[in-house]
């Protein structure tokens, strides 16, 4: 057993009640009071004369042009779901948003993972639809797909007109068909890339070991991480080496409580991992290690990150970081640091609404900054199977020279 090991806890992790999703931005199961809860409170001091006048003026002058169909029902109806988008659109926050009834459906599905994809995990930055990662194994990956890319369009539908819950709808589909994407890249021109829809199953994680140095290569936060993670800290005691390599590059996130156990594992009882903030003067939760900590000052460690390390691999990173546990090593990381929750307001409407932001132990935010590491390389240009990883040499050189 290396020196770098006190000593092994063998028993499942502590699981919180709580999931807190990365990849689709949600806190899901909170089991609070909403406004869906109970009777609804009109705000005070709000006039909402000029939104009832607009809606009387529509009222008595709109004739619809295009249809003869519609009903009073259905034009009322729209009307409501497209004044509360219209409210939450004005909040310039891409992840609260409104879900009618077919985009909450089909956010339900994507949440529980009933679709067709091309494997890759999309946000917004800077108004722009912006490619988190692409998955290994997926076709997105064997596309071409890279993280940063900006969807500019998606078949013939422009993006910058789409919300995000309306750009994934649009990329799913039946398994087998196709998606042409627009692709803009900084300094190229822009490239349409076919991708044909499948069944997508995500990996958990692989192990190596490399000129002495053990390798985790974690694909994401699921629910089957934390034991996975648990097998391969067993692997690598196994190997009598103390040079640890976590790579999170093109990791999107995932659980959180899969962050806070992976965390623990270097850290004493106690220590925050994360912090969550949400502002207005109201009290910070930290989420703690659960202490199992058996790990000396002997361990060699190195994370690796990129554009398409988020959320919780931000956490994970960032906490083993600020504790100078890991070095951080590679490109800077996405910086996806926000919590949404889902609200109810009718039966079949919800609003994913941003309800806190995290901080690492520091206090640093992660919403948009990111994380920078300690070490820049740049990834390699070739995505060539024979090419070379200078991040990967780099960490390797790194760990063999010693801290």
């Amino acid at each position: 057993m290396p020196r770098a090991i006190k000593h092994l806890i063998l028993g499942l992790s502590a699981v919180l009640v709580l999931a807190i999703v990365f990849g689709s931005g949600l806190l899901i199961g909170a089991g609070k009071t909403s406004i869906a809860d109970g009777a609804v409170v009109s705000p005070i001091n709000v006039d909402l004369t000029a939104f009832w006048k607009a809606w009387q003026i529509l009222d008595e002058r709109f004739v619809n042009s295009h249809s003869s169909t519609s009903t009073a029902t259905s034009t009322t109806e729209k009307r409501v779901w497209g004044a509360i988008s219209g409210m939450t659109d004005s909040l310039g926050d891409p992840y609260t948003i409104f879900l009618p009834p077919e985009e909450k459906k089909s956010f339900e599905e994507n949440i529980t993972g009933n679709f067709g994809g091309v494997g890759m995990e999309i946000d917004v930055r800077d108004h722009i639809l912006t490619v988190v990662t692409a998955l290994k194994d997926t076709p997105a990956k064997r596309a071409g797909i890279k993280s940063g890319d900006q969807i500019i369009k998606i078949d013939e539908h422009k993006t910058g007109t789409l919300s995000l819950v309306e750009s994934v709808n649009l990329i799913r589909g039946e398994i087998g068909t196709s998606v042409t994407l627009t692709v803009r890249r900084a300094d190229q021109p822009d490239q349409t890339i076919s991708v044909t829809r499948a069944k997508i199953s995500i990996p958990t994680l692989d192990t190596e070991v490399k000129d002495g140095v053990f390798i985790i290569q974690l694909y994401n936060f699921n629910a089957n991480a934390s034991s996975a993670f648990r097998t391969a800290l067993r692997e690598f005691i196994t190997t009598k080496t103390d040079k640890l390599i976590l790579d999170l590059r093109g990791n999107p996130g995932g659980l959180l409580e899969s962050a806070v156990d992976m965390a623990s594992w270097f850290l004493p009882l106690g220590k925050p991992i994360v912090i969550e903030s949400r502002g207005q003067n109201r009290e910070e939760k930290s989420y703690n290690s659960y202490g199992y900590n058996i790990f000396t000052k002997q361990l060699k460690m190195a994370i690796l990150i990129d554009g398409g390390s988020a959320s919780a691999s931000e956490i994970l990173a960032g906490a083993l970081s600020e504790y100078d546990i890991a070095t951080l090593i590679g490109e800077k990381s996405f910086g996806k640091g926000s919590v949404q929750e889902l609200i109810p307001v009718t039966v079949d409407s919800s609003l994913k609404v941003t309800i806190a932001k995290w901080l690492t132990p520091k206090h640093k935010s992660l919403v948009d900054n990111g994380l920078e590491p300690d070490i820049l390389v740049k990834a390699a240009t070739s995505t060539s199977a024979t090419s070379t990883d200078p991040v990967l040499l780099r960490a390797i050189e790194f760990l063999k020279q010693g801290k």
